[in-house]
């Protein structure tokens, strides 16, 4: 993994990753109002500042634990990173905690989704730092780090060859993101005029170019990992099924709509393809080509039907990040159990893939909701976050930030 090949692929998709944030900020800008595109906007940017700090200082120390037992990590075990820094391997283990990073930005920034067009920006970034902390930190610890979840296996079969599979963080990323803006949207309540079909995209050039720099970035997302193995041979399947299985949710997505309302748009087409990514985040090492396929298409059906969940239930889930991230990131992992290559329920194996996959779903979809839930309404009860109604009718983002998304002057 110290080989110069493979170096240069851990810098080049810690740089993809990095990008989707933006990618996140231009996909949900396009999608709110003409006067929240900022405000909107800064939330992942925000994020992306305030998180990589937090993960350099404390977070990567968390995102690792010596038993399954433990919560997280100690955060004052490599403060700051002095002490990776002037080990003799530096260059690599910096690099992985640079890729590790990103993961934790965006899976902070998603969440801004759900609560876009009200939300207090100072009262964000409370959250954005305390989630971060007690949220994703722990639960990386969980997947990826040594924790319960990545022993589950062990621990219910033991002796066995059975592990959850969670590749690229169908788990850590989008159940956690997805089940903490149910919360968030909860707390913060339902916009003004909230109804179906009041509320448009202002900007759907926006939302396109967000969903091009998504999945272009997500290859970086899936694959990036692949950097630690010494001949990378994972790569190609990987790639793959990343781009067969966001082209056919694309499908998917696209014929609910056709059915449902007569057009085919392209939001719905953009939604669909990151419905379709987010699905095969999990899968994407543990599926063949065609498996892929049928995941992306069923994501993007399930994904399209999921948002409409948010007028029958009463819940104002701005952008559908419980539709697609939660929904998707759900399918995705749960669908293993039935169809990860020579281990899912009806490709050779047996149900015990399933179980796993189930439970640890479950759990991290629990956790987060419940501590989303509890730092939001704190923040709420305490300094506010919500923006006033007068202030969410004149307009986040002069009122937040002083700055307009177009400031248009008669030549």
């Amino acid at each position: 993994m110290d080989a110069p090949g493979n170096i240069s692929w851990a810098i080049t998709a810690t740089a993809l990753v990095l990008l989707m944030t933006p990618g996140v900020a231009f996909f949900y800008g396009g999608l709110v109002k003409a006067k929240s595109v900022v405000s909107m906007m800064m939330m992942s940017f925000g994020s992306i500042g305030l998180v990589a700090v937090l993960w350099i200082l404390f977070g990567f120390s968390m995102s690792a634990v010596d038993s399954p037992t433990q919560f997280a990590g100690n955060p004052f075990a490599d403060f700051g990173l002095a002490g990776l820094a002037e080990g003799p391997d530096a260059n690599v283990a910096l690099l992985g905690v640079a890729y590790g990073a990103t993961f934790a930005i965006i899976t902070v920034a998603l969440i801004s989704g759900a609560i876009a067009d009200r939300a207090k920006f100072g009262s964000w970034l409370i959250f954005a730092g305390i989630f971060a902390t007690v949220g994703y930190f722990p639960i990386a610890a969980w997947v990826w780090g040594g924790g319960w979840i990545m022993n589950l296996g062990e621990t219910l079969f033991p002796g066995g060859d059975i592990a959850v599979i969670d590749y690229a963080g169908g788990t850590a990323v989008h159940i956690n993101a997805g089940a903490a803006a149910l919360a968030l949207a909860i707390v913060l309540g339902k916009r003004i005029g909230f109804q179906k079909g009041i509320l448009k995209p202002h900007n759907v050039p926006l939302t396109l170019l967000g969903a091009a720099l998504l999945w272009f970035g997500w290859f970086g997302f899936n694959a990036g990992a692949e950097w630690l193995a010494e001949d990378m041979g994972g790569v190609g399947l990987i790639g793959i099924n990343t781009l067969g299985a966001t082209a056919a949710a694309i499908l998917g997505w696209i014929l609910i709509e056709k059915i449902k309302d007569g057009k085919p748009t392209s939001v719905g087409a953009a939604s669909g393809a990151v419905a379709g990514l987010v699905a095969i985040t999990p899968a994407c090492a543990n599926l063949t080509p065609g498996w892929a396929l049928l995941l992306g298409a069923v994501a993007g059906v399930l994904c399209a039907l999921a948002v409409e969940l948010k007028f029958r239930l009463g819940f104002d889930d701005s952008l559908d990040v419980v539709g697609i991230h939660l929904v998707g990131g759900l399918l995705g992992t749960i669908y293993l159990g039935f169809f990860a290559t020579g281990q899912g329920l009806f490709v050779g194996g047996d149900w015990r893939l399933l179980v796993v996959q189930v439970i640890a779903a479950g759990g991290v979809l629990i956790y987060s909701f419940v501590v989303a839930f509890i730092i939001g309404f704190a923040i709420e009860k305490t300094i506010g976050f919500r923006v006033t109604s007068e202030d969410e009718i004149a307009g986040v983002d002069s009122v937040v930030h002083g700055e307009e998304g177009y400031a248009l002057t008669e030549s």
